[in-house]
């Protein structure tokens, strides 16, 4: 099976093969002002499961475990379409919302609960870590 994820105006797209090794949704600080929003909703694949065209500008920061993260956003939208874990460098994650696909795999992962929203409540069999 082969998904598309792309960016709000198209120009950076992903064509990604077979089904991600990871899901999960991150309630970190960063990521929260990352996306705007209350939560970080993420799938990873293996590099070799994906395909990268258009343009994209960096931007590499430290990770709450101090690992470097290097996102890949739009330089004409702005959206954050995907990234790389420095420590797992033979994965490609991407934004789960840059599928704009509702029957996406659901999250089996909820990490930083310590920093999630009250409100908020992931529902089905979840790891969580704090």
């Amino acid at each position: 099976m082969t998904t598309q994820a792309r960016c709000s105006c198209g120009q950076l797209t992903l064509e990604v093969m077979g089904d991600p090794t990871r899901v999960s949704v991150c309630h970190c600080l960063a990521c929260q002002r990352r996306t705007g929003s209350a939560f970080g909703v993420q799938a990873r694949f293996a590099r070799d499961q994906v395909r990268i065209a258009g343009c994209s500008t960096q931007y590499t920061r430290a990770g709450n475990s101090g690992q470097a993260i290097t996102f890949h956003f739009c330089p004409g939208c702005g959206t954050t379409v995907h990234w790389q874990l420095a420590n797992h460098p033979d994965f490609i994650t991407v934004a789960v919302g840059a599928f704009a696909d509702p029957t996406f795999s659901a999250p089996k992962f909820s990490v930083y609960e310590s920093r999630r929203y009250p409100w908020v409540c992931i529902e089905g069999p979840v790891q969580r870590e704090s």
